[in-house]
């Protein structure tokens, strides 16, 4: 038993070291599944915990039980120490968006002021536990912005009988 407690605690000093050394571990609370607010159940944002500097995302809005919209995205840590939101909105070609210095680790503010619209994607951690996601910039010389308040949710396993999975609540 005591090889078993000693084989537990490398392990989990390891995966703890190997999180502290990922470059996107101050962003791990972004992980996990996420329900729009302000839509028709079933409109969702998933993200994978971040891992060898990457993480990645999927979105998808539904109206009448149709999907309107959907995006792949992901958050990447190039080598040469910057990190990139990059957003490929219905399956386009894709944007990158650079992250900016914050001041806490409850948000994440990344920005692409050559692009069109938006020219800003914000994640904060409310104190509540929810997510406000927001894109925002100028259009026709006018600051826009589109909120997505979101509540975290199970993840779900796509077989009904399953439980959500242990590491995405």
């Amino acid at each position: 038993m005591k090889a078993a407690g000693l084989v537990l605690s490398l392990s989990l000093g390891a995966a703890g070291a190997a999180a502290a050394s990922d470059p996107l571990a101050g962003l791990a609370w972004l992980a996990g599944c996420w329900s729009a607010e302000r839509a028709e159940a079933g409109s969702v944002e998933q993200w994978t915990a971040p891992a060898g500097g990457l993480m990645l995302g999927v979105s998808r809005t539904l109206r009448g039980a149709r999907v309107v919209e959907f995006e792949f995205m992901q958050i990447r840590a190039l080598t040469d120490g910057r990190v990139l939101f990059i957003a490929q909105p219905g399956g386009r070609a894709p944007t990158s968006f650079t992250l900016q210095p914050a001041a806490a680790g409850d948000g994440a503010v990344f920005e692409n002021p050559a692009h069109d619209f938006p020219q800003r994607v914000i994640y904060r951690r409310g104190s509540d536990g929810s997510l406000a996601a927001r894109i925002e910039g100028l259009r026709d010389g006018v600051l826009r912005a589109i909120d997505f308040p979101m509540r975290r949710q199970a993840c779900a396993s796509g077989d009904p009988a399953a439980p959500a999975s242990p590491g995405m609540r």
